[in-house]
Formats: C-alpha cells, structure tokens, sequence
C-alpha cells in the first residue's frame, strides 16, 4: 500500500505520467508522418509537464517556484525550437502555451476552465493542435480531428470523476453520466472511423484495438471510483495507440 501510495505522489501527482502520455500520443502521429525527432519529443514533454505544474500549483504556496521552473523550461523550448527546427515552429509553439495558459490562469478573470461545458472540447484542442501542427510542417486536418475526438473523449471520464466537486456545468451533472458516456463512445468511434481512412494500416490497427479498451474504461467509469482509476487507468488510454504500434511492428 505504501509502494502504491509512493508511486501515485512520484509519478501520477507530480504531472510526469499525464505528460509522458501526451508525449507518446504525439509520437504515435510522428511516427506515421515520419516526422520523429528527439528534440521535438523532448520539447513536446517538457510543454505538458510546465503547464501541468502550472495548473496544478498556481494556487499554492509553491507557486513562485513553479514560475521560475516555467520560465527555464521555456528557455529550453525556446532553444530546442531554435536549434533544431525554424522560426515558424517557435510561433506554433507559443501560440499552444498562450492557448494552455488562457486554459486556467489565476490573473484572468475568466478562464477557459470556468466556462460550462467548454473544458472537454480545449483541452481536445490544445492536444490536436500538439499532434497535427506542432509536429508537422503543414496543418494536417485528419490527425487533428482524430485527436480532437480522442482526447475529449477521454477528458469526459474526468467530468464523471469531479461531477460533485466542479463548480461550473459539465455534461455529467447537465446530462448525467450514462449520456455522458454515450457522447464518449460517439466521439471515439467517429476518430477510428478516421483513422481508418486516413491512417496507415499498423496505425489504424492500433488505434482501433486502444479504442476498444478506452471503451471498457469509459464504461465503468463512474463517480465513485477512486481517483487512481482515472489519473492512471484513463490517463494511459492516450499512449495506449504508441504501445500496440510498438506491439504490432516489432512482436
């Protein structure tokens, strides 16, 4: 229990687990453009993980360290950008972080956060625009919807998991859970449709076989589950694509 408990502190609250995953989702569409490098992976990360802490800690004691922790990380960014990429890459790059922090940021006095039923679809956003423009020399509109659908699907399980304690309207408490649920199998059946018409097959393959078990996931979510349930168990859906691929092309 302690090992557990260690695990979920070190790994899972630190934000390094919800930023691997973000990763490794982006390196699932890499891979299938051609189009991976390890600076870009590295950049990609060290993006979720400053803005993870931010959101996290902004209302903490901890804060001003975090800040400080954000600028070095964008320093790094920056250079990361600058020495193995381009200056439209830089401009891609700051437009996500400026739409990350208008995602939940204490100055503002309304954030994108507190808007009802808006959260899903942004932070499905942020995600796809990681993914299908970041990464990529041109806008590529398939990978985005894949995304889009995906991610904010998976973000629903998470209104199922705060429906009591969210201040603002989300679908669960609007519609209830089973609806909401509903809307989650809708959204990832229309990316594997996607996916399937516009992906190579390994990939479809893998996207489809991760979709079923975010499925499962999705289906026994409910409010009363503990919070590893989602913070790992959901979490790990968007790597999940990453992982079969590895399984299907070299087991």
């Amino acid at each position: 229990m302690n090992s557990l408990k260690i695990l979920k502190k070190s790994v899972i609250d630190s934000q390094l687990y919800v930023s691997l995953m973000g990763t490794l989702f982006a390196v699932f569409f890499m891979e299938e453009q051609n189009t991976f490098r390890y600076p870009t992976v590295l950049l990609i990360f060290i993006t979720y993980f400053s803005g993870y802490l931010y959101t996290k800690y902004q209302h903490t004691q901890h804060f001003f360290k975090i800040l400080i922790l954000n600028v070095v990380a964008g320093v790094i960014c920056a250079f990361l950008i600058i020495h193995n990429h381009n200056g439209i890459r830089l401009i891609k790059w700051f437009i996500i972080v400026v739409l990350g922090l208008l995602y939940n940021s204490f100055f503002l006095d309304v954030y994108i956060r507190k808007i009802p039923l808006l959260k899903v679809f942004y932070v499905g956003l942020v995600w796809a625009l990681v993914n299908c423009w970041l990464t990529l020399p041109e806008f590529n509109f398939p990978i985005f919807l894949i995304s889009f659908f995906f991610i904010t699907a998976l973000v629903l399980p998470f209104d199922i998991r705060d429906m009591k304690s969210d201040t603002v309207k989300t679908f669960p408490k609007l519609i209830g859970v089973q609806n909401t649920k509903y809307i989650a199998y809708a959204l990832i059946f229309v990316s594997n449709i996607l996916s399937i018409l516009y992906l190579g097959l390994n990939y479809s393959i893998s996207f489809f076989i991760s979709s079923i078990i975010t499925n499962i996931l999705i289906y026994f979510s409910e409010n009363e589950r503990n919070d590893a349930y989602f913070s790992f168990g959901v979490e790990t859906c968007s790597a999940l694509p990453f992982l079969f691929l590895l399984i299907i092309k070299y087991f």
